[in-house]
């Protein structure tokens, strides 16, 4: 992205140290979108404006362009329309037609801009080269900044600066206008009208000019600039009219080319601006003096007004209060104090300046009225930042008294909530004479309920001592809300007094009572003693028979059936104990109806009835035999898979070390040099024909295997090989028989190719063997090089690494045997040569230095001959005849000298 302003960061465009102002005018450009999505209107008019002043400059050599982001594409009008404003010499561009050159050409510009002191951000040539209109724009407006702009010096300002008070200076007597920018000031045409008038009056009628038809006054100026004043036409008056902000680069590139064409009459002005510029400093020294005086005044009041304020310190009784009062802190430290310090930094900074350039301007220097220096309003400032430290520290304090005291009203109310809360219906309950009509079982459920009751007030009595406490507390604080506490304390304590004379008096009645009943209730309390545990023992019964269970093995399963047969040896006794229990409550009925006792409801101390033991215990009698016949069923099915496993792993046990077995024996026939390579390529066919034999027992092993996991079985003690270790070791005899087939078959090529006799092979294998100390029939480096050694081989480091680059072409780090006997033969036979083919060829030709189809066909059998026909190039020499072919190149390509 091209960022042409961001504020405060590095521009996008910017000029090192070639002249003051175009660097610290391009970092505060802020009307370019910083993504680079220019308004359609103001890339119109940029489009012509800076077509319209490239044409300018390139109308001297002679050319002009058409279309701004693609007659720059190739690079070489820019380099044209540098060299023409620069009036130096660039590199010579590349006339060649590809990117490449294009973009070397844009380059040779960029370069040149930047040796110019423009450095250039996120432009690069490939985004001119591919016709980027944004980035194409971008560039041209710093080419107009650096040779158009940036020279231009009014009055110690330059460029942008410079331009516009050069524009201020020329329009100023003129009405209507008002120039404070380069784009709404210049929309109505009466600047660019004022401009030509003020240095060319005689071209303009200036007073019959109306500032309500702009189109107008543009043309007419736009007219005679290019008529008169050799200005080229950069915009339409339309494009300006109808654009709610004209572009201000554009505007820029126009007015900079009136400037630079009335230049000349600029030495007249001189000596009245250096006039205007005495008067002007005197002037503003006097506009400082009174700002410095009304802000010092302003300044000083408030501090004198805002100290009386800091320094109140009335408490509020209320947290409500005190947080009101610190929100009015608050809002003095956030809203009305920092504008405050701005203003005493300005007055100081005024201050500063004004007598900074009172000295340079040689004046004598300021002195303010009385009261009203820096250092007065330094002594007030820190005054009231004194005033204001202790005032915060008071709020603060004081928030914490109130906080305190809030959190112990808070904590009172509280207490005292709770409590009031337990309290209510005590009473009431208190005075009840529930155990006039109870049983025994009822009074001592209300004896221990009471003497709960007894322990919960006891431990309350702290808590009233608390609530006394805390309203003691908030009485010395002098809480606000004193009264209110106190009547609320006093409430408590009298009803905690009523309290403890009622619990006493009820205690004494429920003892008296729970005698009479207590000779029943010592049966009940046996019965509910032995159900309560029974009870346990059949829900915990009735849930094992029902539980589910998953087994994988027949162990497994006859262990839940032997705790099955040792679980329904316990019935008896659990029977036994049953009518035990039953006994108990009938006892304690036969008790009640001899005395006449009216028993309510059933036992006491526990809800399991008789009715509910005897239900569950039929229950029970009912889910014996169900959890025989689930167990029973279980067991067959774990025989079942127990079968299977057995079957696969008597299967496995034999194909898998079968297996092993072949693989040892085929490395073995790979390695050992039993017979000629044809015997051993014999013995491994017949070595892979009984591997294929044996593929049925594959195939049950997998029918096995399918059986087991149809079955769900998931492992199998009785063999180590799964169908997985079947398969893979499978899979890799057959791959394994199949690569040592193919490598003695390739020692039988080489061995056929290259002349190699038997006795030969077998010193290689041997020598080979002996190095192979893994026996994997490859070897790493250091082994080879010791077998090559061994071969009489006198090795440098050279040497060697030419010999790896043959045998380990892939640098894999090993050298296989055929690597090795593929080396051997081609240092130990004699082979043929392009110049020997060359040579064959030139005799079956007669001699001559190409050969004729009909002499192939003659000398060669028939395939061969139209293979070479087909392949052979037009023989080109100077003694060439129609049809003569070029054996030479043909026989240099067989050998991979050159391309066939």
């Amino acid at each position: 992205m091209v960022d042409y302003h961001a504020a405060g960061q590095p521009a996008s465009y910017q000029y090192g140290g070639n002249g003051p102002g175009i660097g610290d005018y391009m970092a505060q450009e802020d009307d370019w979108d910083r993504d680079l999505l220019l308004d359609p209107a103001w890339e119109k008019q940029q489009r012509k404006t800076f077509t319209a002043w490239c044409n300018s400059h390139l109308r001297k050599a002679g050319t002009q362009i058409e279309n701004i982001d693609e007659d720059f594409r190739d690079g070489l009008k820019l380099m044209l329309l540098l060299e023409v404003i620069s009036g130096e010499r660039l590199p010579k561009p590349e006339r060649g037609k590809m990117r490449v050159h294009k973009i070397n050409n844009v380059n040779k510009a960029l370069d040149f801009i930047a040796s110019k002191g423009v450095k250039l951000v996120s432009i690069g040539a490939e985004e001119i080269v591919d016709g980027n209109a944004k980035m194409t724009l971008g560039m041209i407006w710093t080419i107009i900044l650096r040779f158009a702009i940036q020279d231009i010096s009014v009055e110690e300002t330059s460029a942008k600066e410079g331009l516009l008070l050069w524009c201020q200076r020329k329009t100023a007597p003129y009405k209507n206008v008002n120039v404070q920018n380069f784009h709404i000031s210049w929309k109505d045409g009466l600047a660019f009208n004022a401009l030509i008038h003020r240095h060319r009056p005689e071209l303009i009628e200036y007073d019959k000019l109306r500032k309500d038809d702009p189109v107008t006054n543009l043309n007419n100026a736009f007219e005679v600039a290019e008529k008169y004043l050799d200005i080229p036409k950069m915009l339409d008056a339309e494009d300006i009219v109808n654009t709610a902000r004209p572009d201000e680069k554009a505007i820029m590139t126009y007015v900079s080319s009136f400037y630079h064409a009335f230049s000349g009459a600029q030495k007249a002005e001189t000596a009245a601006n250096r006039i205007c510029k005495v008067l002007a400093v005197n002037q503003e020294n006097e506009h400082l003096m009174e700002d410095y005086e009304k802000l010092a005044s302003d300044l000083l009041e408030w501090i004198q007004r805002t100290i009386p304020w800091l320094e109140n310190r009335v408490p509020q009784k209320t947290m409500q209060g005190m947080q009101q009062k610190l929100e009015d802190f608050r809002d003095y430290r956030r809203v009305h104090k920092p504008p405050k310090v701005q203003e005493k930094c300005q007055l100081e900074i005024n201050f500063n300046t004004l007598q900074t350039k009172l000295r340079l301007n040689n004046r004598p220097a300021f002195m303010p009225s009385e009261g009203k220096m820096v250092s007065d309003i330094n002594n007030g400032w820190q005054h009231l930042e004194q005033a204001e430290k202790g005032h915060e520290e008071w709020l603060l304090n004081e928030m914490r008294r109130l906080e305190r005291l809030e959190h112990l009203g808070q904590k009172y109310r509280q207490k005292a909530s709770i409590h009031e809360s337990w309290t209510e219906g005590k009473e009431a309950m208190l005075k009840q004479k529930d155990y006039e009509t109870a049983t025994l079982s009822d009074i001592k459920a209300l004896i221990r309920k009471h003497e709960a009751f007894e322990s919960d007030l006891a431990a309350h009595q702290d808590r009233v001592e608390q609530i006394a406490a805390i309203a003691q507390e908030l009485n010395e604080l002098d809480y606000y809300d004193s009264p209110s506490v106190n009547a609320r304390c006093q409430k408590i304590c009298d009803q905690w007094d009523t309290l403890g004379s009622l619990t006493h008096t009820r205690r004494e009645a429920l003892e008296k009572t729970e005698k009479q009943l207590e000779t029943i209730d010592q049966l009940h309390l046996e019965y509910a003693k032995r159900a309560a545990p029974f009870n346990n023992w059949m829900e915990s019964a009735m849930e094992d028979l029902q539980d589910m269970f998953i087994v994988h093995t027949i162990e497994e399963i006859e262990g839940l059936i032997a705790a099955h047969d040792q679980f329904k040896s316990t019935l008896p006794d659990a029977d036994k104990e049953r009518e035990a229990i039953l006994g108990i409550q009938s006892e304690a009925q036969k008790i009640a109806d001899y005395n006449n006792i009216k028993l309510s409801g059933n036992n006491p101390y526990t809800s399991v009835t008789p009715q509910i033991i005897n239900s569950k215990w039929e229950r029970v009698q009912q889910l014996v035999p169900k959890r025989d016949n689930a167990l029973q069923d279980e067991q067959s099915k774990q025989q079942s898979n127990e079968h299977l496993r057995r079957q696969f792993a008597s299967q496995a046990n034999i194909v898998g070390p079968w297996i092993q077995t072949k693989m040892e024996e085929i490395g073995r026939i790979s390695i050992e040099m039993n017979g000629t390579l044809e015997d051993q390529l014999n013995h491994l066919k017949q070595y892979e024909q009984s591997i294929v034999d044996y593929k049925p027992n594959i195939d049950v092993l997998e029918q096995q295997h399918q059986l087991i996991q149809e079955a769900l079985i998931f492992d199998n003690k009785h063999t180590n090989y799964t169908m997985e270790h079947i398969r893979v070791g499978w899979e890799q005899l057959l791959t394994t028989i199949a690569r040592t087939s193919n490598e003695v078959e390739n020692q039988i090529l080489t061995r056929d190719a290259k002349g190699i006799s038997q006795e030969q092979m077998q010193e290689f294998r041997a020598s080979f063997n002996h190095f192979d100390k893994k026996r994997t029939g490859s070897m790493d480096t250091d082994d080879y090089r010791a077998l090559l050694i061994s071969t009489g081989y006198s090795l440098g480091d050279a040497e060697f690494n030419r010999i790896m680059s043959v045998v380990d072409p892939n640098n894999s780090g090993v050298v296989t045997f055929q690597a090795f006997i593929d080396f051997m033969s081609r240092e130990t036979t004699d082979t043929d040569t392009a110049d020997q083919v060359i040579a064959s060829f030139k005799v079956l030709a007669g001699d001559k230095n190409y050969i004729t189809a009909e002499e192939l066909r003659r000398e060669l059998p028939p395939d061969q001959a139209e293979y070479c026909i087909a392949r052979m190039a037009p023989y080109q020499g100077p003694d060439a005849i129609p049809g003569a072919l070029d054996y030479k190149s043909f026989s240099t390509a067989l050998y991979g000298e050159s391309d066939l």
